[in-house]
């Protein structure tokens, strides 16, 4: 089981997750962040990255402006920078892109605690996944993503899930963090509990 949380997982990980902490760690990215509890989420580090996946980094704030004012303070000079407000699922959200070392890097903020996210929680059903089901599953899955799937829906596909994938995954996942917990600080611990298992 994967600590998300720390990141050193990647120094031993494939090509592109070294590069990853690589940039992550020479820009010092997610030591600016620190104060919101920053995880990079989505394929990466699942080992799940294709040719033009982004780094994607989640975080948790309580005061939007601030947020948004560190933000353009840490990264405004970085090349690409672009910075929107938008609402997602009925939650404020922050989104801030901008490039380094050849790497397209999103920065997502809700003032939701990160281990509640949609993106922490998808890839925490889709880590058990891939763990149970193996190299032939995750091979299926990186093939559909290259066809032009998303993550999820190609999950679904797989898993022959008839009803929305993302909202299916979002229920296993939070079944597995009973059972995993969720380890950071500034967010609201889940209890513990026995993992269930998709309608599949």
């Amino acid at each position: 089981m994967i600590d998300f949380e720390d990141i050193t997982y990647l120094k031993t990980g494939s090509e592109i997750q070294k590069k990853t902490y690589q940039v992550l760690t020479e820009h010092s990215i997610l030591k600016q962040l620190n104060a919101y509890d920053p995880v990079l989420a989505g394929t990466i580090p699942l080992d799940m990255a294709i040719e033009d996946s982004d780094l994607d980094i989640i975080c948790y704030w309580e005061d939007k402006e601030t947020f948004i004012r560190n933000l353009k303070d840490c990264f405004g000079n970085y090349p690409g920078f672009l910075l929107k407000t938008k609402t997602i699922s009925g939650s404020d959200t922050v989104l801030a892109r901008f490039d380094a070392d050849g790497f397209k890097i999103e920065v997502f903020g809700q003032d939701i605690p990160v281990c509640e996210q949609a993106a922490y929680i998808h890839m925490i059903a889709e880590d058990s996944l891939l763990q149970e089901r193996g190299k032939i599953f995750r091979q299926r899955i990186l093939d559909l993503k290259r066809k032009g799937h998303k993550t999820e829906p190609a999950f679904g596909m797989l898993l022959g899930i008839q009803t929305d994938p993302y909202a299916e995954l979002l229920v296993y996942g939070r079944e597995v963090l009973k059972k995993r917990k969720c380890a950071l600080k500034s967010a609201k611990r889940v209890p513990g509990g026995d993992r269930g298992e998709l309608n599949i």
